[in-house]
This record gives C-alpha cells, structure tokens and sequence, in this order.
C-alpha cells in the first residue's frame, strides 16, 4: 500500500506535482535498474556465443585437417581390397566430385528459390508516390524565427 492509502503523516500534504515528480523519478530508475539488468545478461550471453563460436571454428579446422587423412585412410582401405593404388585414390577422388556436385546442383535450386522481396517493394513505391503527393504547409515568411530550432544552424 502506498503512504497515502496507510494515512501517513504528511502523505497528504505532497502536491499533486510533487507525486507526479516522484512518480517519474521511481519510473527513471527503475528503467535504468531493467537497462542494467538487460546488459548484465547480454554480457554474459556475449561470453557464452564467443566461446561456442570459437568452439564451432576448432571443430571446423579439425575436419578440415581430416579430410585428407580419411581420404588416404578410404584409398588404402580400398587398395587392401585387392584393386591398384592409383584406382583407389582415383575412386576416392571421383566421389569427393560427385558429393560436391550434389552440394552445387543443391545449392544452385535453393538460388534459383531466391526471389526479391515484392511486398518490401511495392510497399516503398506506394509510400513514395504517397509522399510525392503531400504538399508542405505554407509559412509566412516573416515567421522565421517561430518553429522548432535546429541543432545544425
């Protein structure tokens, strides 16, 4: 309950100004006690996205550095079989093209999927023909000083 409701001396006193600088000055903190709060929490969330980012990028290069120790691992692994070493690699070889002609032949329908944004667009040109319509409000020319200061004159 506030003061007012508990009937406490010299609640009743405050001016309806007074309350209404109270209120706004409550108000004012208790926003910059949320900003501070949401920065708290984006700096922590700042610390965990960079670790997992640097986490994500070591993954990255040890799959990389594998690529060429599984490929060698895969044409053994095959000339152990019983086919040549040049036919093994040459195998190897062969289905890394054929899986990066899948990724490309995958990522060329996904671009060919790629439209420009038409709403965004026709949005823009109805709201420029709307503003290309609007003419300005006279102003009577000895009025210059009257109106809203600018910062940059």
């Amino acid at each position: 309950m506030s003061a007012v409701d508990q009937g406490a001396p010299g609640a009743a006193e405050r001016s309806l100004g007074q309350l209404v600088a109270s209120a706004t000055a409550e108000m004012s903190a208790l926003v910059h006690d949320e900003i501070a709060l949401a920065k708290a929490e984006l700096r922590e969330d700042a610390k965990r996205v960079g670790i997992g980012g640097t986490a994500i990028g070591v993954a990255g290069v040890l799959a990389l550095f594998s690529l060429p120790v599984l490929s060698f691992a895969a044409a053994y692994g095959i000339h152990n079989l019983g086919l040549g070493l040049a036919w093994s690699f040459l195998i190897v070889g062969a289905a890394f093209l054929l899986f990066a002609g899948v990724a490309a032949l995958l990522a060329v329908s996904k671009f060919k999927k790629v439209k420009p944004p038409e709403r965004t667009i026709a949005s823009v040109k109805e709201t420029a023909a709307l503003v290309g319509t609007v003419k300005p409000h006279p102003r009577p020319v000895g009025d210059r000083a009257v109106g809203v200061a600018r910062s940059s004159s």
